[in-house]
């Protein structure tokens, strides 16, 4: 990821938790539920792989084909999954967003990475400038969705402590946990 090393860090970390709380949600969750907490956690670890920021660890060249492949898999199979639940749907926008990242920040992919960018009409240091905008409205527009459902179930929760199935098994940290990917994403899509 480009910008300050800070920035990076903090974002790093912030995927690394998020993708760790979803990894132990699958422990407590069943069926659909189970399969959106999965794609959850792929998606905060492979989030935080790559907010590692550049001046601090460079990634082999071959590292971004590795992401593309992985997310590029993860999006069939949330298209697979889409078929029976609409939350996929969301997943296979996310997977895509990283395949899209993945190929833009590759060397001679057109991103800031290549020691090649600039070249085609199409492809700036940020991708194409066209779809990254489209996934930043689509990350926004989530974002502000997800914020909104949080603050009633926050408030209906409230009353249910530690002993109210446990702290992985509380609706308001599953949506916490999608609002703060969301926002992650959204910078992500900025700093690219």
């Amino acid at each position: 990821m480009h910008g300050p090393a800070v920035s990076g860090w903090l974002l790093m970390a912030l995927c690394g938790v998020t993708g760790a709380y979803c990894l132990l949600r699958t422990r407590g969750e069943t069926g659909e539920e189970r399969r959106a907490a999965r794609a959850e956690a792929l998606m905060g670890f492979g989030m935080a792989a790559m907010a590692v920021p550049a001046a601090v660890v460079t990634p082999p060249v071959w590292g971004w084909a590795v992401y593309a492949v992985l997310f590029g898999l993860a999006s069939l199979r949330a298209l697979w999954f889409a078929r029976h639940s609409a939350h996929h749907l969301h997943h296979l926008v996310g997977s895509s967003a990283m395949v899209y990242m993945a190929v833009a920040m590759a060397p001679g992919g057109g991103g800031a990475h290549g020691g090649h960018a600039g070249h085609g009409v199409a492809a700036t240091a940020g991708g194409v400038p066209l779809l990254t905008g489209l996934l930043l409205a689509y990350y926004a527009a989530y974002v502000l969705r997800s914020g909104t459902r949080l603050i009633p179930v926050a408030t209906m929760a409230g009353g249910s402590g530690p002993g109210g199935g446990g702290w992985a098994g509380r609706p308001e940290l599953a949506l916490a946990c999608r609002l703060t990917m969301g926002i992650a994403m959204f910078a992500m899509l900025l700093a690219l």
